[in-house]
């Protein structure tokens, strides 16, 4: 249906189409149909056409014809075999002898050229008709022989016809004028004229699209030039011919399976050199019109100068005007010779202006310049990255004097020497070197010889074919495994459809399974280890090689050793300390992932990157195209540029290598943008590219970026933004998701509020017309570095120095410049983080500082105010301005809080031994009934699971490395012992709590549900489910949970779980507060239930006391342990909050004292059993002694009761029957 469509269309179109002055479609036919046919393919000529009878005999056909000749074959034919008419279809001859008439089937290549031979009159005629392949050779001995194009205009004795792939020799003869006859209704038409054409010659014609591409040798004198033939045209010339003038001879062989004679014909080559004059006359419309009277006239009369001028040099053939151009009046002729001395157009050319004076004085001097009609030459395939190289030369017969210098131009352009394109020109020729070639290197190339008398140009079109994105090929370049015999390791190697890979070892070919997708082929071959015995480490070597390209391949050496090893991951595999693993990139990126085995302090490796090269390959490519940027091409390349960041974002905010080549782009930019005018255009593309390289998501890409001691491509970034603002013309705004350009004009004072988050305020400046230009970059912050002008460059670590020096940007950073002196600027800023207040300073970024690696600096500028998270800063003048604010407590608070914390534990850790041996040594006595019993067996757990827990925190403490102490240190913690420590810090301290919760059950239970009844043995199976179960449950899920992520502990400076990346201190802190929140319940209702019954009602007096006591500790403990842990959350929150920090370093280390005091030195029986069996200084015999005096004696426990305001002390004496021990026991009535 759809070459039926086609067959419809042309048949519609009305012949001859015009294509301009000199070329006209007279006809366009369709010769072969190719399609699909099961699991080949079928080629049917058209009605009127069948295939030459070689490809008949050759190939299988597919209709019924029996002789030689057919329509429809099963296959492609070669490349430049077409069908052919049936009139010049012959049947194939038997081979024959080179002196019998044979003939050979033509082939049609589209275009025919045809010389008619009967010659009487001084002219030639050619014609060149697309789609038709008509030729008849006349000499003795001749062999008919297939047409072939040229496009060439050649004057002959006999017909000239080249076959594809011909061998040509060519010799000089002279020979006497020839006419032709009947040469009336010619047209007269001027034509380009080929060059003579020089030994050795092979020559290819591809069609359909009548592409021709010739190449000669280098050392012949005449270049060898690839040539693109596009036109399809039917054109007749007719050219004078000089009498007496050198002819060369043309010897062709057609290549074919059978012999032919040489056909000798004759050549006379016509150069068409081009001359410019511009004369003093005024020019007129008609002249643009080449049917009007005034053109014709202006045209006649100069034509008669210019051939009164020009005959008389060597080789005339004719001179004409060509057309008229505005300028005056610039008249464009063509001087059609023969041969081209030098010395005879420059003379000629110096007489012209005097010539032309009647018509009009000439401004200037003559231009003359040969347009060569062959190609410059360039290898026909190059892959990107490598080196193209292009030629451009003078053919032998052609001199245009001293060659002074030569210009290259690519699509209109001029190339100049460069970092990536180099231009090198000796006597007769020119050399364009493009280096490190990318895809956009196809296009149009122009290059210009500037002789002493004239100017030579050739052109080449270097089409898309000619330039291949070359195969990257990915795969792991080093392999570490340890031994273990018989074991499979798989190898792996991708590289980009259509390309496809073998792995090789030395020179065999490994089996391998294939995966592919529309984008990529992919190999695994499994590796079997041999026998372990022998050198401890061993490497082998794998290539893993293209199909299509042999000269790319990537090796990976397999390094195998019977050592253990310590590092093992699934991305860069196993290692022992000090071994490097390489892997490749992922799709679409060029480059390499090198990581280091390195081992930590408890003999575990971790894998450490070093570098990490892989960055997106068509940014790469606008890298490169960028080295030789010039302002002309800036609004294309920007757009590109925008275009390819948009749509490769999410890749891009995930490669540092990717981010830092563009902004190296944007430097690049900036700096071809110097001197001239940046548009509206070109400022929205660049700030949206910006915009994709400076969000959240690229974050951990800048902060590697930031790391590198020897650039700043932060600072760089903010460097070419300023450039780029400085050259911007007009007024406009551009608001962009992270950005706002403001450029506007204002007279004496100036006051803008960008976004509601920064206001600027310049008074009184006595300027007016003055233009200022703005830039609001409210995602910086996740760029640039937070160092000071005080920062410490010894502090650089590999991941990051971002807050090394415990600031932060909290602020969008605001770039301003202006075409006035101003010294005097306010700005106000709303803060990022509320959270921070300590320390804000009013900085600007200074490029100069570390070597021109940049940094905050605040000469010139002055904080004013901190007022509702508004900060009001004033500058004595202009750039990008921003608020550092301190991200933590300062050093000296940090030192005291050491202190506070140290002697705290130290207090909390001997008050809960000695709390542990007071239980210890009043245990029996205290916990005759089971509510004292539990109360007793939580107090004790609690103090145990504390005790404990600040034993571990004393372990981390030692293991991580304290910044103050230890600066400039490495600060990242040892994982294995970390995680150990940590693991029972968290247990502990939620055993802490949930034992504060068994107490709060045991309150309740006790005051509400009076009745029931527990056994010891239920009561502490819940207890320790409780106490110690719970926690141990939560502890286990949260290692399980965010070991994956490595986030289970924080990585550096301190052992404790990790807050940023996966929160797991939550699994701490909502389970403490929760408890907190259940007790302060369980004492609302318990306090209810004791006002209205009292609760002596329904329980013993032992039982009462010990109720009592319960609902105290409960009462006292539980505020103070969730205060102490909703202050350690509030550090977090605010970090720099110093009343928080010094609150929670008191409360949380004086934890253990608070449960000696409130949870047993408050019991009155505990105190009472403390007093009556430590020694006093009065004595008695008695055993129902009363024990005032000896409460009163015991000063460690006075102090207790004065505190507490007691007046009276009962005593209360049990007789030795009375079923409970003879101990007399006395408590403290409330």
């Amino acid at each position: 249906m759809e070459i039926n469509h086609l067959r419809t269309i042309l048949s519609n179109i009305s012949y001859p189409i015009s294509i301009n002055n000199h070329m006209q479609i007279s006809d366009v036919n369709i010769l072969t149909v190719c399609y699909a046919k099961a699991t080949t393919f079928q080629c049917r000529c058209e009605e009127q056409y069948h295939w030459p009878c070689h490809l008949c005999s050759s190939l299988d056909k597919c209709d019924d014809k029996t002789e030689s000749n057919c329509r429809c074959i099963s296959a492609f034919p070669p490349v430049g075999v077409y069908c052919q008419p049936l009139s010049d279809i012959i049947i194939c001859p038997s081979p024959t002898s080179p002196n019998d008439s044979a003939s050979v089937a033509p082939t049609d290549l589209t275009t025919s050229t045809t010389i008619t031979p009967a010659l009487t009159d001084p002219t030639f005629l050619a014609t060149t008709d697309f789609n038709t392949a008509t030729a008849t050779a006349i000499g003795a001995n001749s062999t008919p022989v297939a047409s072939t194009t040229m496009n060439t205009i050649t004057s002959a004795l006999s017909t000239l016809v080249t076959n594809s792939m011909t061998d040509v020799k060519t010799t000089a003869v002279t020979t006497t004028p020839t006419t032709v006859a009947n040469a009336s209704s010619i047209a007269t038409t001027n034509v380009i004229a080929t060059t003579p054409i020089s030994p050795p010659t092979t020559t290819s014609v591809t069609s359909q699209n009548t592409t021709v591409h010739s190449t000669m040798p280098e050392a012949t004198p005449t270049l060898a030039p690839t040539t693109d033939l596009t036109e399809t045209t039917k054109t007749i010339t007719t050219t004078k011919v000089t009498p007496a003038s050198s002819i060369p001879t043309t010897n062709t062989t057609a290549t074919s399976t059978l012999s032919t004679s040489g056909i000798t014909s004759t050549t006379v080559a016509g150069f068409d050199v081009e001359m410019l004059v511009r004369l003093d006359k005024e020019y007129t419309s008609e002249l643009n019109d080449a049917e009007s009277s005034t053109y014709k006239e202006l045209e006649s009369r100069i034509n008669s100068v210019l051939d009164e001028q020009y005959k008389r040099i060597t080789g005339f053939q004719d001179v004409s005007v060509k057309a008229f151009r505005e300028g005056s009046i610039i008249t464009e002729y063509i001087v059609q010779t023969t041969q081209v001395i030098p010395d005879e157009i420059a003379e000629t050319n110096e007489k012209v202006p005097e010539a032309m004076r009647p018509i009009a004085p000439v401004l200037g001097s003559v231009t003359a310049f040969y347009n060569s009609p062959t190609s410059i030459s360039y290898p026909d395939l190059t892959y990107t990255g490598n080196t193209m190289t292009l030629l451009c030369g003078l053919p032998k017969n052609i001199d245009v004097g001293r060659i002074s210098d030569s210009e290259w131009t690519f699509r209109g352009r001029e190339i100049k020497n460069g970092i990536r394109m180099k231009i090198t020109t000796s006597d007769r020729k020119s050399m364009l070197k493009v280096n490190n070639v990318i895809l956009a290197d196809t296009g149009l190339y122009q290059c210009t010889l500037r002789g002493r008398v004239m100017n030579f140009l050739q052109k080449g079109f270097v089409k898309r074919v000619a330039i291949k994105q070359a195969p990257i090929v990915r795969l792991q370049s080093k392999v570490n495994v340890k031994c273990k015999e018989g074991q499979k390791e798989q190898l792996q190697c991708c590289v980009q459809a259509p390309y496809k890979v073998k792995w090789f070892l030395a020179n065999t070919v490994l089996s391998s399974d294939v995966t592919e997708d529309r984008e990529s082929y992919c190999i695994k071959h499994d590796y079997q280890l041999g026998s372990c015995s022998g050198p401890q480490q061993r490497e082998i070597c794998f290539t893993c090689q293209v199909d299509e390209a042999k000269d790319y391949e990537l090796t990976t050496a397999m390094i195998i050793f019977r050592d253990g090893f310590i590092c093992n991951n699934a991305e860069y595999g196993t290692g022992r300390a000090g071994d490097i693993s390489s892997i490749g990139c992922d799709k679409g990126q060029e480059g390499s992932k090198t990581a280091t085995c390195q081992q930590t302090r408890e003999e575990i490796g971790v894998w450490k990157l070093l570098e990490d090269t892989c960055i997106i390959t068509e940014i790469k490519e606008l890298l490169i195209d960028s080295q030789d940027l010039i302002v002309e091409e800036l609004p294309e390349f920007v757009a590109n540029l925008n275009k390819t960041v948009q749509e490769e974002s999410k890749e891009i905010v995930n490669s540092s290598a990717t981010i830092s080549a563009v902004v190296d782009i944007l430097g690049t930019i900036a700096t071809v943008s110097i001197d001239s005018e940046v548009s509206k255009s070109i400022m929205e593309n660049v700030l949206e590219t910006v915009d994709v390289i400076i969000g959240d998501d690229a974050r951990e890409s800048w902060a590697v970026l930031n790391a590198n001691e020897s650039r700043n491509a932060s600072s760089e970034l903010l460097g070419s933004l300023e450039t780029l603002s400085s050259g911007l013309v007009g007024e406009f705004v551009i608001k962009i998701q992270h950005i706002l350009l403001t450029r506007t004009m204002f007279d004496n004072n100036f006051m803008a509020d960008l976004n509601s988050s920064i206001e600027i305020y310049i008074p009184d400046t006595n300027h007016n017309n003055v233009l200022i230009t703005t830039i609001a970059l409210f995602t910086l912050n996740n760029v640039m570095p937070a160092r000071y002008s005080s920062f410490d460059t010894s502090l650089f670590t590999d991941i990051s120095n971002d807050n090394v020096n415990d600031n932060a940007i909290n602020a969008a950073v605001v770039l301003v410049q202006i075409n006035a002196t101003i010294q005097n600027v306010t700005l106000r800023y709303d803060k990022l983080d509320n959270s921070l207040s300590v320390n804000p300073q009013c900085v600007f970024w200074n490029y100069a500082r570390f070597h021109n690696l940049g940094a905050w600096d605040n000469d010139g500028c002055t904080f004013v105010s901190d007022i509702n998270n508004t900060v009001t800063c004033s500058c004595n003048h202009l750039t990008s301005f921003s608020i550092l604010m301190a991200t933590e407590i300062p050093p000296e608070l940090k030192h005291a809080l050491d202190i506070i914390t140290y002697v705290g534990v130290g207090i909390s850790l001997a008050s809960l031994v000695i709390c542990l041996i007071i239980e210890g040594y009043v245990w029996k006595a205290i916990t005759r009934n089971s509510t004292a019993f539990m109360r007793h067996v939580s107090i004790v757990n609690t103090a145990l699971s504390l005790l404990i827990a600040d034993i571990c925190f004393i372990i981390a403490a030692a293991i991580a490395k304290n910044p103050l102490e230890n600066p400039g240190e490495d600060y990242d913690i040892p994982v294995g012992t970390c995680s150990t420590t940590t693991f029972f810090m968290h247990f502990f301290y939620l055993a802490l709590f949930f034992w504060m919760l068994v107490s709060g059950l045991l309150l309740f239970y006790r005051t509400v549900m009076v009745f029931s009844h527990m056994s010891r043995s239920t009561m502490l199976a819940i207890g320790f489910s409780l106490g110690y179960g719970c926690p141990l449950i939560i502890a286990v899920i949260t290692v399980a949970v965010t070991a994956s992520e490595n986030g289970y502990i924080r990585r550096e400076e301190v052992c404790w779980l990790n807050w940023t990346e996966t929160k797991a201190l939550l699994s701490l802190v909502i389970p403490a507060l929760t408890i907190v929140f259940i007790n302060i319940l369980i004492v609302i209702v318990v306090l209810f239930k004791m006002l209205r019954r009292g609760v002596g009602d329904t329980t013993q007096a032992d039982e009462k006391s010990t109720m009592v006591v319960i609902a105290r500790c409960v009462i006292i403990l539980t505020p103070l342990f969730g205060l102490t842990w909703s202050l350690g959350v509030g550090t977090m929150v605010s970090s720099t909050n110093e009343g928080i920090h010094i609150a929670f370093a008191f409360f949380s280390s004086l934890q253990g004292f608070f449960i000696l005091v409130f949870g047993t030195l408050f019991d009155s029986k505990i105190r009472s059993i403390l007093s009556r069996r430590l020694p006093t200084s009065s004595t008695g015999s008695s055993s129902t002694k009363s024990t005032s005096g000896g409460i009163s004696s015991l000063s460690g426990l006075n102090w207790i009761s004065r505190l507490r305001g007691r007046r009276y002390i009962y005593h209360l004496s049990e007789a030795a029957n009375s079923g409970n021990s003879g101990a007399s026991e006395s408590f403290v009535n409330i």
